[in-house]
């Protein structure tokens, strides 16, 4: 596998055999999207190194937004990593009782999960270019609430 666009070491990751590689596939590992290739390459860079911010300007807006959302008891949120959303896409249930997932499997989202205070449970949030996506949950991904969709204002 080839270097990639963010500097994630695809060497260490379990899924490295079935995806094609940022590069390789110009932003679209796992036939899907990904937010930080896309940022990078819309903005005429090869990889993140090549930006000349040191801090990745994305991250760091995705991060306001989420901090500016003011939802009660979340903690301040201080970093996003890159995650595939079959990872992060738990099944939701909606009050008329039909049950869904938000995120799409093959995308790349900024995303964290922050441990909920004086609780067991955790809230999931994950952004791309449009949305803002929080939610909750317990271990392992069980009995999760939708928080807040939101799209994102750029």
């Amino acid at each position: 596998m080839s270097n990639t666009i963010c500097g994630v070491d695809c060497t260490k990751c379990s899924l490295k055999d079935s995806c094609g590689g940022c590069v390789e596939t110009k932003g679209h590992p796992f036939h899907g999207e990904c937010i930080v290739a896309k940022c990078c390459l819309d903005s005429g860079y090869e990889n993140c190194s090549s930006c000349l911010d040191m801090q990745c300007k994305l991250k760091e807006q995705i991060i306001s937004e989420f901090n500016a959302l003011g939802i009660k008891e979340l903690p301040e949120v201080e970093s996003l990593i890159q995650v595939k959303g079959s990872f992060l896409n738990i099944e939701y249930t909606l009050p008329n009782g039909q049950v869904v997932k938000m995120l799409e499997d093959d995308k790349i989202y900024l995303a964290n999960q922050i441990c909920k205070p004086d609780s067991d449970r955790y809230f999931g949030l994950a952004a791309d270019e449009n949305i803002l996506f929080v939610s909750e949950y317990g271990e392992g991904g069980l009995d999760g609430e939708i928080i807040l969709y939101k799209k994102r204002e750029r």
